[in-house]
C-alpha cells in the first residue's frame, strides 16, 4: 500500500472545509489513502449527535474523494487510536494550525510524533508565534510538515448555530450532508420545509 493519512475528528457535522484539508493535503503529500475516523466519544469536546449520524453524514460527505475510507474510531484520544492500528511510520495524521497549538497538551504528544508524522494545515487566525512555540515544545520537530489549504471559514459550530436559527447552509456543506441534515432533523432543523413536503407530495 502506498502512503496513508489519517483524518480524526467528531464530524459534527463534516463540512466543506474538512474536504478542502483532505483534497490539499493528498495533493501535497501524494496520499494513496485517507483513512476518516468519526471519533465516538471525543475526550476534548461534547457531541450533539450520536456516533452512528456523524458516521451517517462524514460518508455522504467524502463518497465523492475516491482515496477517502471513513471508519469509527472508538477511542477518544489520539495515541490510543494509533497503538492499535500498528500503522507505518510514514503515515501523516492530518491537523490543523490551531490543533498544533494545541499539541503538547495531548495525551502523550511524544508517542503519537513516534507512531505517525503530522502534516499541519495552514490557515489564517493562528498566529505565527503560536505555531513555532508550540513546535519548539515538542520532540522531532522533523516529523511535523506544513501544507497550504484554501482558506475556509466555516467551522461545525457555526453550521450548528446556522441551522437552529433557520439559516440556510448552502455551500458550507456537501448537499447530500446537507439532505441528509433536513431529512433527519438534526441540530434543530425541522425534518421537512414546508416547500419540501408540498414537492414531495406532488411528486
Amino acid at each position: 500500500m502506498g502512503l496513508e493519512g489519517l483524518l480524526g475528528g467528531a464530524f459534527d457535522p463534516p463540512h466543506a472545509g474538512h474536504l478542502a484539508l483532505a483534497r490539499a493535503a493528498i495533493a501535497h503529500f501524494g496520499l494513496d489513502r485517507l483513512l476518516v475516523l468519526v471519533v465516538e466519544d471525543p475526550g476534548h469536546k461534547r457531541t450533539t449527535t450520536s456516533a452512528d449520524v456523524r458516521l451517517e453524514l462524514t460518508k455522504l460527505a467524502f463518497e465523492d474523494l475516491p482515496e477517502a475510507v471513513v471508519e469509527l474510531d472508538r477511542h477518544a484520544r489520539t495515541v490510543d487510536s494509533l497503538e492499535e492500528r500498528q500503522l507505518p511510520s510514514d503515515t501523516v495524521f492530518l491537523i490543523g494550525a490551531d490543533e498544533l497549538v494545541d499539541l503538547p497538551g495531548w495525551k502523550r504528544p511524544e508517542r503519537v510524533l513516534e507512531l505517525v508524522r503530522i502534516g499541519v494545515a495552514l490557515r489564517p487566525g493562528v498566529p505565527e508565534d503560536r505555531l513555532r512555540d508550540a513546535r519548539a515544545r515538542l520532540p522531532a520537530p522533523d516529523r511535523i510538515e506544513y501544507f497550504e489549504m484554501e482558506p475556509s471559514a466555516v467551522s461545525s459550530t457555526a453550521i450548528r448555530d446556522r441551522i437552529a436559527n433557520g439559516q440556510t447552509i448552502d455551500g458550507l456543506v456537501p448537499r447530500r450532508v446537507a439532505e441528509a441534515i433536513a431529512r433527519l432533523g438534526l441540530y434543530g432543523s425541522s425534518e421537512y420545509t414546508a416547500a419540501e413536503e408540498e414537492r414531495t407530495q406532488t411528486d
